[in-house]
């Protein structure tokens, strides 16, 4: 989720990783899709442990990000609070209110008056071609906006980086799952993608989220069923497909924003988002 996704999903739309299970090295090698991943995080450890440094980074901030891009109210943070192993095989991102008298520079106020957390494989794990399957539970709840989601590592400044969302759970619509895809001449509003529904609220179970991104072919399921393909055919001219390239994980929680609006006294706290597991087929960095 990056520079208005979510509201640009919407007016698209008409308002339709951590202990990883095995020890990263430096290698780019294919593996058949379906076969066993080349990369996976599988979070076993101690509970409270934090992700591993070997494959996350920790994003911290808000202020000088600019409100994230969309004037939001979490400062992201490295705390165990906010992102850490479970100590049953998951791990957990939360947003939480600041503690009292906090001192958390804010774009849009003083001081935020919530906490997060955004992690990141840049630099370290990037899917090239393949399946990236993350298994999850996402919050829901008014002023959430959690998200799984993938930017590029082509060195180009946003947009043209290009980033493809797997998964976008929206505030008030707890049972609408959003995948959506940017580029240099498709992003904000012009945003291109789909949603589909859940039969209970996001948060209720876990499900599986995926992208399957091949050559030229970039198809979003749930649950193995694929809602959404999208090829350089449904671009707008120039029809620029930025998408031939590596491309890094993150998950985060964002609050409040343009979209999907403010936390109210009904937003669960701490809101968070249970991992149980990500993994990437095909070929990439690991």
């Amino acid at each position: 989720m990056n520079r208005w996704t979510g509201l640009a999903l919407v007016l698209a739309l008409g308002g339709l990783l951590g202990a990883c299970g095995t020890a990263p090295t430096e290698t780019h090698r294919p593996v058949p899709a379906g076969d066993r991943p080349f990369w996976q995080a599988e979070f076993d450890g101690a509970a409270g442990t934090r992700p591993s440094e070997r494959s996350w980074n920790t994003e911290t901030g808000n202020r000088e990000a600019e409100g994230w891009g969309n004037n939001e109210l979490q400062y992201y943070t490295d705390r165990a609070a906010n992102s850490a192993l479970d100590g049953a095989g998951h791990l957990e991102i939360s947003a939480r209110p600041a503690p009292p008298g906090a001192e958390l520079p804010c774009f849009t106020e003083e001081s935020c008056p919530w906490t997060s957390a955004r992690l990141t494989t840049e630099g370290k794990v990037a899917l090239t071609r393949g399946r990236a399957e993350i298994r999850a539970k996402m919050p829901t709840g008014t002023g959430l906006l959690p998200a799984i989601w993938m930017l590029g590592d082509n060195g180009v400044e946003w947009p043209g980086q290009g980033e493809i969302d797997i998964c976008e759970v929206v505030g008030g619509e707890p049972r609408t799952v959003y995948g959506t895809a940017h580029g240099p001449t498709y992003y904000n509003e012009n945003g291109i993608g789909e949603a589909t529904p859940l039969t209970a609220d996001a948060s209720a179970a876990f499900h599986t989220y995926a992208v399957d991104k091949q050559p030229h072919r970039i198809t979003w399921s749930v649950d193995g069923k694929p809602y959404f393909t999208l090829t350089p055919s449904k671009l707008p001219s120039p029809r620029d497909w930025v998408f031939e390239q590596d491309m890094h994980l993150l998950l985060n929680i964002a609050v409040g924003g343009d979209w999907p609006g403010p936390p109210d006294a009904s937003t669960p706290s701490p809101a968070t988002m249970t991992v149980d597991y990500v993994r990437f087929y095909g070929e990439g960095h690991a």
